[in-house]
């Protein structure tokens, strides 16, 4: 049996892509108000669960069920360049699920729930017959929903040992929602290709302008709630921040709009930042006020 590379396998995994997940779990330890210090081994685990374990697997089971697909476009990739030979992609989806299912039941109730609901979006976002990436509308927000919300919940559900509040899992949600505009900004650079390929993306379902326009409001107007929420909640500075950081984003995406397939890695970089930065303010106001 040919041996498999660590280097393959990190690559596997998508390093990069674990940075979304773990913000939001930082964002879930803010918002509970919680001592990091009297946390600190629970936490370690926290972040491996968020990040490498199902952050991970969503990557190495991506990566598994486009194998065939990569074989043609990126055939260096580990999985068809038989870095990682065999069917071994697949055991390592496997043994990564059952670890984060193992580390999530270790956690805690809650933690083993969110950890279950990730899991499964994972594996329905690229595993026939579910395969929601072909479709943008379902596909954008599992991610949306597997990024930021479940990390978010997964970490004051953590730090609290029970449900997390009500206002928690409402700025939670308001930003998995956001993260769906967020998704969309990735699909403008290959809309001839995922058209092509049947990949039903929403620039490929709506034309670029409609779905450059749909991204803006998705991302908008969950950050708009978030404001509204902590100006009702008594944090009218944090409130006052959030909207600042938004109009700063629709001055963005003004120019975004003008040509959103020459713009839409510029404002992925500059109007997202902005955007998870809001997270944080939203997320250090309850905290403030736990």
């Amino acid at each position: 049996m040919q041996r498999i590379q660590p280097a393959a396998l990190l690559q596997v995994m998508h390093p990069i892509t674990w940075f979304a997940p773990m913000w939001a779990f930082a964002c879930g330890i803010v918002s509970t108000g919680e001592s990091v210090l009297s946390h600190g081994l629970v936490l370690v685990g926290g972040i491996v669960l968020a990040g490498p374990l199902v952050c991970g697997t969503s990557q190495v089971v991506n990566d598994w069920f486009d194998r065939h697909v990569d074989a043609i476009n990126e055939p260096d990739r580990p999985i068809p360049s038989g870095r990682i030979p065999g069917r071994w992609g697949l055991y390592i989806a496997l043994i990564m699920t059952v670890a984060s299912l193992v580390l999530a039941w270790v956690l805690g109730i809650w933690v083993f729930w969110a950890a279950v609901v990730g899991l499964a979006l994972a594996w329905a976002y690229s595993m026939p017959p579910f395969r929601l990436k072909l479709n943008g509308w379902w596909g954008n927000g599992a991610v949306g929903l597997s990024y930021e919300t479940l990390p978010w919940f997964t970490a004051a559900a953590l730090m609290t040992g029970d449900l997390p509040s009500l206002p928690i899992i409402a700025l939670a949600l308001l930003y998995g929602i956001g993260a769906h505009g967020i998704m969309t900004l990735n699909d403008f650079k290959a809309i001839e290709g995922d058209s092509q390929m049947g990949v039903r993306t929403l620039p490929v379902q709506l034309g670029a302008p409609r779905a450059a326009r749909l991204a803006c409001w998705v991302m908008a107007v969950p950050q708009a709630g978030a404001a509204l929420l902590l100006l009702a909640w008594g944090f009218p500075w944090h409130a006052l921040i959030v909207a600042g950081l938004l109009v700063a984003q629709l001055g963005l995406m003004a120019r975004f709009l003008r040509d959103p397939r020459q713009y839409a890695p510029w404002y992925n970089a500059t109007g997202t930042t902005l955007s998870v930065l809001g997270m944080m303010v939203g997320a250090s106001a309850l905290g403030y006020g736990a």
